[in-house]
This record gives C-alpha cells, sequence and structure tokens, in this order.
C-alpha cells in the first residue's frame, strides 16, 4: 500500500488539490453506499464520488450491462456510424425530457456538455443569418473548466490565470431570496440588446458554487423573460439531472422549459463519463441541412462509447422502477426534517434542502466561500467518523446515492449535530 501511495505523490496531479497536499486515502473497493480503503476502513459515501453515483457502488446491473456490451462492441467512430446503445440512449432521455425536444449530442462530461450547449447557441444564430455574440450568466455559477464553461462561470480562483483568455459574459445577480425582483429586473434591462444569443444557468442550485438555492417561481420568470426576447435558454443540469431535486430534471419544477439541457454525472449511475446536450426541434432545424456550412463541426474521439451508453441505459432503467423513486422521496423529506431541526442553531447561517441536497451554511468569523479555512476542520473530523464529505469552504453538503439506507443516513445527520457542538 505505501509503494502505491508513493507513486502517486510522485507522480499524480490530482484535481482541485495543491500538489503539496496531505497523504490521500488509497480506496479499494465499493459496495452500496460505502467505500472501502486499504488499511481496512469504511467510509459512507455522502457525495456520491463527486455527485456521480445514482445506485450505489458496485451495482451488478449496471456493471453486467458494461460487461456484456463489452463482448459485443467497446468502441466505434460514431462520425459516420451507430450503435444500439447509443440509439436506445437518445430514446430514454428524450422520455425523460420536455416533449419539445428532438436531438441529443454526446460528448464526455459535464464540461464539454455545456461546451457544446454553448457553441450550439451561438451557431444556431449564425445559421439563421443573424449571428449574436453575447451570454447573460448568473454570478456564482460554475459550469466547469473548459474554455467556454469557464467565461460563462465565476470569475475568481478557478479561473483568475485565464480571465484574459474568457469571452465577455453579461452576469445578472444571484437571484437570493428577498433578491429576486432585482434579478428579473437586470435580466429584462440586458435583454433588450439585440446581440444576446444565449442564457445559460443551473437550475434552482448552484452546485460548486455552495449549493446555493432559489425558487423555481424566480427560474421561471427569468425563462419566460428570455423567450420574450428570443434569447436561446441553456440548463446546466450536469448535477441536477436524474432525480437530485426530487425531479427527474430541475426544470421539472417550473412551466417554461429551456431549449438547450446538459446532462452528465449521475447519467452512467457514476459507472462511466459521459455527456449529453439535448435541444429542441427549432433548435435542431437550424442545422437540419446537407450543407457543410451549417454543420456542427464538434466531436470527440470517445463520443456515444458504447459502453458508456450501456451503463447510462442500465441506471435510466433503475432510476424508472418504484422503488428508486419512492427512496428519493424518503431521503428528502429526511434531509428537509433534519433542516428543519438544524436551522435555529445560532452556528447555523442558513440550512437549505431541495430534494435529496442538503446544504448547512456555517457561521464563521472568515466569511462565506471556497476558501473559507473552515474546510480544512470539517473534511478530517467526518473522515475520522467514517463519513467523506467534501465541503464547499463554509458550506456541508450531503448528496447521497439514493440505496443509502435510513441508519446510514441517521448516523451522518447525527455527526453533523455533533460537529455543530465543536464550533
Amino acid at each position: 500500500m505505501n509503494d502505491l501511495i508513493s507513486i502517486d505523490e510522485k507522480h499524480i496531479w490530482h484535481p482541485f488539490t495543491p500538489l503539496q497536499t496531505e497523504r490521500m486515502p488509497l480506496v479499494t473497493h465499493g459496495e452500496g453506499a460505502y467505500l472501502y480503503t486499504a488499511d481496512g476502513k469504511r467510509l459512507i459515501d455522502a457525495i456520491s464520488s463527486w455527485w456521480v453515483n445514482l445506485h450505489g457502488h458496485g451495482n451488478s446491473a449496471i456493471a453486467e450491462a458494461i460487461a456484456a456490451q463489452a463482448r459485443k462492441l467497446e468502441h466505434v467512430i460514431f462520425a459516420g456510424f451507430t450503435h444500439e446503445p447509443a440509439i436506445t440512449l437518445s430514446r430514454n432521455l428524450l422520455e425523460m425530457l420536455p416533449r419539445t425536444f428532438s436531438r441529443v449530442f454526446f460528448s464526455d462530461n459535464g464540461s464539454t456538455a455545456v461546451e457544446v450547449a454553448l457553441k450550439m447557441a451561438i451557431q444556431y444564430w449564425h445559421n439563421l443569418g443573424t449571428p449574436k455574440k453575447k451570454v447573460i450568466a448568473i454570478k456564482g455559477a460554475y459550469h466547469g473548466d473548459t474554455f467556454g464553461s469557464m467565461s460563462v462561470g465565476e470569475r475568481g480562483l478557478f479561473t483568475e490565470p485565464f480571465f484574459p483568455f474568457l469571452f465577455q459574459t453579461l452576469f445578472i445577480d444571484f437571484p437570493a431570496p428577498g433578491g429576486e425582483e432585482k434579478t428579473v429586473a437586470q435580466f429584462t434591462e440586458l435583454s433588450k440588446d439585440g446581440d444576446v444569443a444565449a442564457f445559460i444557468f443551473e437550475p434552482l442550485v448552484q452546485a460548486a458554487g455552495g449549493m446555493k438555492m432559489y425558487s423555481a417561481t424566480c427560474l421561471d420568470k427569468l425563462l419566460e423573460q428570455a423567450k420574450k426576447a428570443g434569447i436561446v435558454t441553456i440548463a446546466d443540469e450536469v448535477f441536477t439531472g436524474f432525480g437530485r431535486t426530487g425531479k427527474r430534471l430541475a426544470t421539472d419544477h417550473v412551466v417554461h422549459k429551456p431549449d438547450i439541457i446538459a446532462l452528465s454525472k449521475g447519467i452512467t449511475g457514476g459507472f462511466m463519463p459521459l455527456g449529453v446536450t439535448a435541444c429542441t426541434k427549432t433548435i435542431a432545424d437550424a442545422f437540419d441541412s446537407p450543407s457543410l456550412t451549417r454543420t456542427f463541426f464538434h466531436g470527440h474521439s470517445y463520443t456515444a462509447n458504447p459502453l458508456a451508453c450501456a451503463a447510462a441505459n442500465a441506471s435510466y432503467e433503475i432510476l424508472m422502477t418504484d422503488e428508486c423513486q419512492e427512496r428519493i422521496a424518503e431521503i428528502s423529506q429526511r434531509q428537509q426534517a433534519f433542516v428543519s431541526s438544524v436551522a435555529a442553531n445560532p452556528k447555523v447561517l442558513d440550512a437549505r434542502s431541495l430534494g435529496t441536497i442538503l446544504a448547512i451554511e456555517l457561521r464563521t468569523d472568515g466569511g462565506s466561500g471556497y476558501q473559507n479555512e473552515l474546510r480544512s476542520a470539517i473534511y478530517p473530523y467526518f473522515l475520522e467518523r467514517g463519513i467523506l464529505l467534501r465541503p464547499l469552504g463554509n458550506t456541508l453538503y450531503l448528496v447521497p446515492p439514493y440505496v443509502v439506507e435510513d441508519d446510514t443516513l441517521r448516523y451522518v445527520h447525527d455527526t453533523i449535530a455533533g460537529f455543530l457542538k465543536t464550533l
């Protein structure tokens, strides 16, 4: 074990992690809501391994679907060819998406799904002969780490070295409670500019921004105004899709539907990397031509990888079962009940939940944000007690897999309550 860790420390560059950091646990296997390390510890995966795991580690149905597909076809170029797993997945996703949607475009992850969405929206106007250059986004957003997705995200610690290379974005204030009308007014004013191509947003929850939540009523007003102004709307459902907010999609909570939706994270149940960008028939029609001048020139070597598509289809089948939907509802209720139990705690600045997502923003002298030093105390406290959490600064959050047992979730809640007593 020590030899492996030494190799890791010497040669591997981990994401969002200083090169000089504490020794990391070596995970050997997972089962259900648990991860197991080489030193014999069992950890509750309370963040679904970076929000991707829906149905638990080692899910046999998904594993068997991948194995069966691997024996038939591991990969084939998706330009000029197609295959059954991708076709089945497109049908499954369109069952879940708004009825106006008609096309899905495959990529590799959340960042590329957003990148595709932005390029699709901008080329839509180009193909119509009325090119538009501006994009509206919400302050505090995180849409990924490619240059387009960074351009529409929060300008800060993650993106500072790249500021000179990011395209200009028009930012509106985050619609926090009490500030919704101001945000809508800002958007309405900006939408009068005839050069706005798209409005991109994380529906109802800004995930990496601190699990900040806002109302469906406000989002509906923004979408309504965008449609009046003829602005293409892009929902970044990379985190919120596949049941996280209590519904299949976060945009199921609103009346006005987006024109483009980006999906990833839980799409394969946490087994394989995959991204999808889906759009309405109206958007697709602008590209519907044999001419190369209207072709969407974007792709990846592993576009629509058959193994990933097989995993996604198996995960979808599980997600649609009554058992899984009932479990999502039960977790949602328990998360909301725990929020109610700690909301009045003087150490809690704000406690909130939506569906299976729970966030507790702690009151500290260091202010809110990713760089708040409290994160360095939260992580080891819970790890020592057998719980994997990855706090966003002074914000504790839970995004458990849907197979988490009631007793396990109760233990996590009780441990959080115990941590509050130490502050």
